[in-house]
């Protein structure tokens, strides 16, 4: 059976072709039977094309957007922003689960199939990094939308996703843990690190994993998982190698560009045209802002009659994954956690002295100065609200901070998820269930 089903696999591989974005600059042609080295970049290429593009669409459950009732694919995604996860209708797009573990399924064959194949070399160990890495994220991503936050506590316990590591295509599959699917995220990261060559990836091919971006990745994990210890090491050891940050005071473009010098990797599609197009950015959102002295305004969002429109996605050279101003912002609420508050102060400021004026960053400074923790605590989060706007941090944020009320007026109804409402875990999609009913 094993075998029948490795043959339907390298069938299925072998029908692919492999299409990426023009911005990115690769062009790989033809059908592959993968075996060599240059084989398994086409399959790991196409995973990463393959990814799924589902943040946009989670905003639409945050306090970043408003729905607009009269855009062209509302059917298709007011049940979204309505936080209806079971009994929607027809018409309902539903968040990603088979696209995930699709892209998954070619990340198990490079694994366990290319590891025997390909012949020994630096690009091999490359390969098979970015593809535990890869998978790594893939995982990441789907316990923190269909998971339970991380509580260290009842991890072990909660309902996590399901994990699968085989390329056998009838092997039924069931929820591991919380605590299960970190540990293999953790597992991945540590194979990927002893294997990664490239300490970073070159413009055009940044979509790709690196030494720097697995670094910037653990970062994130250990400040989900608050092990703050972790984060501050492993943000520090990114801002070792590359601090850089956009003064949007001189720069002509936003910081979450591909091409920015902030970037660390660009696969995310964050922004979709498509959801754009159907959304302006919250009351909430905007009056975040002070709109005279905060340069992220008026580079991430235009008028549009009485309301605004997000300008800073919608197109694919604003793909992004990593950036550098992340790792500061990791850097600060660890060591704010570490009860070191000056040095998260000054951590943070680092960043707010390229995103506000000259004059706005002084009354930044002075309000700084005499914040306490729990009040710098605060600060930190409404400035993660402001600067990865529409970037796919926030539902996210929501989840692991604090989970507040929000509102969305759709269609002159208003619909409410409530403070720690059960909705902030989003259910497995009804398609899912259907097919497995082991879900």
């Amino acid at each position: 059976m094993r075998k029948i089903t490795t043959i339907i696999a390298l069938t299925a591989i072998s029908l692919i072709n492999i299409g990426c974005d023009r911005f990115l600059d690769i062009q790989p042609e033809g059908k592959i039977i993968p075996v060599t080295a240059e084989d398994y970049r086409k399959v790991l290429t196409s995973a990463y094309s393959k990814y799924p593009v589902h943040k946009s669409m989670v905003a639409l459950r945050t306090d970043e957007t408003s729905i607009d009732d009269n855009g062209v694919d509302f059917i298709s995604n007011r049940e979204m922003a309505m936080w209806k996860d079971s009994n929607y209708d027809s018409n309902s797009v539903e968040l990603p689960w088979l696209s995930f573990y699709n892209v998954n399924f070619y990340l198990n064959q490079i694994i366990n199939e290319g590891s025997k194949t390909m012949q020994d070399s630096q690009e091999k160990n490359q390969i098979l990094a970015e593809a535990y890495a890869l998978r790594a994220y893939l995982y990441f991503d789907l316990v923190n939308l269909y998971g339970k936050p991380y509580n260290s506590a009842t991890a072990s316990t909660d309902r996590g996703v399901p994990i699968n590591l085989e390329i056998d295509l009838e092997e039924v599959l069931k929820p591991s843990s919380v605590q299960e699917v970190y540990n293999q995220v953790h597992s991945d990261l540590k194979k990927a690190e002893d294997l990664m060559v490239e300490q970073k990836q070159a413009l055009g091919v940044n979509y790709r994993f690196s030494k720097t971006a697995l670094l910037a990745f653990e970062a994130r994990t250990a400040l989900y998982e608050g092990d703050w210890n972790k984060a501050l090491n492993f943000a520090d050891q990114v801002l070792a190698v590359k601090s850089d940050l956009s003064n949007l005071n001189t720069a002509n473009t936003v910081p979450n560009h591909y091409a920015s010098p902030e970037s660390i990797m660009a696969l995310d599609n964050t922004w979709d045209n498509s959801i754009k197009n159907l959304c302006f950015a919250s009351p909430e959102l905007i009056s975040s802002y002070n709109s005279t002295t905060d340069k992220r305004f008026g580079m991430y969002f235009g008028k549009n009659g009485s309301k605004y429109k997000v300008t800073k996605g919608g197109s694919l050279e604003f793909k992004v994954s990593f950036r550098t101003a992340e790792q500061y912002f990791i850097k600060s609420e660890a060591l704010l956690k570490l009860n070191k508050l000056a040095e998260a102060k000054e951590t943070l400021l680092k960043v707010l002295k390229n995103r506000y004026t000259p004059d706005g960053y002084t009354s930044v400074q002075n309000a700084v100065s005499s914040m306490d923790s729990t009040a710098f605590m605060n600060f930190i989060l409404d400035e993660r609200f402001r600067e990865f706007a529409l970037e796919g941090q926030r539902w996210f944020d929501l989840r692991r901070a604090n989970q507040k009320k929000i509102s969305h007026i759709i269609s002159g109804k208003e619909y409410i998820l409530q403070q720690n409402d059960p909705r902030y875990t989003i259910e497995y999609p009804m398609s899912a269930k259907k097919n497995n009913l082991n879900l």
